[in-house]
């Protein structure tokens, strides 16, 4: 079973076509949970581990992936790091597929020593160590094919996948990615079909590649079009809650089975507790449960638009 058997047999599991992100800022933790840990970088990854933590527990029976975005992390020093690599150890010990959000991109070398952190291993004299471990792993692909092959490599070797960068959610993404190149295409397309060429080799029992490709949910029309060309490209779609991405739109990227894609929500999911549907029934103190009922409630939100997609 390669990597994205695995996560479409969680999504399956679950039924459920969603992944959190794990984000963190510490200015969105709840009050409650900063005041218990100093106010230091030691202190911020301390609460972070234990508010990541409490979201895990909250929904790794309801959701089949995580998100970690590794920047979240990065900006905290040292301590985040720690933070990051025990998060993801723990979504991974709750049987949570784990997505690292690392947007690695560069050459030759370059790229293998990336792949060996997140993806496979690192040798270190005779022995050869995982040091993330991590099920995914997103990637720029702006730079060809010799930035992509040796994450390929691994993802043959150990049974990962990567996420490509394709169509990104943000404003200002079709500065690049919507010019037309001499043949008409746009870059976009180019890229797509270049993904579906470097994940040829890896497409598993249900049809779809562990060389995958991130579509965002803020262009619909985009994302249907990539969904022709890439028809075994399976798609991480962020962008849905709190950029604007809307469950009806988001299900263009969706087959006729209710495959193809996984959609993202951060925000909307790790502040639930402070959103206007949430926060007087739960508030601060049942942060984590707040953020069980919206992933409920996106649970079926996803599910409902993909049946109509489907039967009408």
């Amino acid at each position: 079973m390669n990597g994205m058997d695995r996560l479409i047999e969680k999504i399956k599991q679950t039924n459920n076509p969603t992944v959190i992100g794990l984000d963190p800022r510490y200015e969105m933790l709840p009050k409650g949970l900063t005041k218990k840990y100093t106010q230091d970088l030691e202190g911020v990854a301390k609460a972070i581990i234990e508010f990541n933590k409490a979201l895990i527990d909250n929904t790794y029976d309801i959701i089949p992936a995580v998100k970690v975005q590794i920047a979240f992390y990065e900006m905290y020093g040292i301590p985040g790091m720690e933070a990051f690599k025990e998060t993801c150890r723990y979504a991974k010990e709750k049987g949570m597929v784990v997505i690292a959000d690392i947007k690695r991109g560069d050459i030759g070398s370059t790229a293998q020593a990336y792949s060996h952190a997140f993806l496979g291993k690192t040798s270190i004299g005779e022995k050869e160590e995982f040091i993330y471990d991590v099920d995914f792993v997103t990637i720029n692909p702006y730079m060809g094919t010799d930035c992509v092959k040796p994450f390929v490599e691994d993802c043959k070797k150990y049974d990962k996948g990567i996420f490509l960068l394709v169509k990104t959610s943000n404003p200002s993404s079709g500065e690049l990615q919507d010019l037309k190149l001499e043949n008409g295409k746009e870059i976009y397309n180019q890229v797509a079909e270049l993904v579906e060429k470097w994940g040829k080799e890896l497409r598993g029992e249900n049809g779809y590649s562990s060389v995958a490709a991130v579509v965002g949910a803020t262009y619909p029309e985009q994302l249907e079009q990539i969904r022709e060309v890439a028809p075994h490209t399976y798609f991480l779609i962020p962008g849905y809650g709190a950029q604007g991405g809307k469950a009806k739109d988001i299900v263009l990227g969706f087959d006729d089975n209710g495959l193809g894609g996984i959609v993202n929500a951060s925000r909307s999911l790790m502040c639930a507790y402070q959103s206007e549907q949430w926060k007087e029934q739960y508030g601060e103190e049942d942060y984590a449960k707040a953020t069980r009922a919206e992933a409920f409630r996106m649970k079926e939100e996803l599910n409902q638009a993909i049946k109509m997609k489907i039967y009408g």
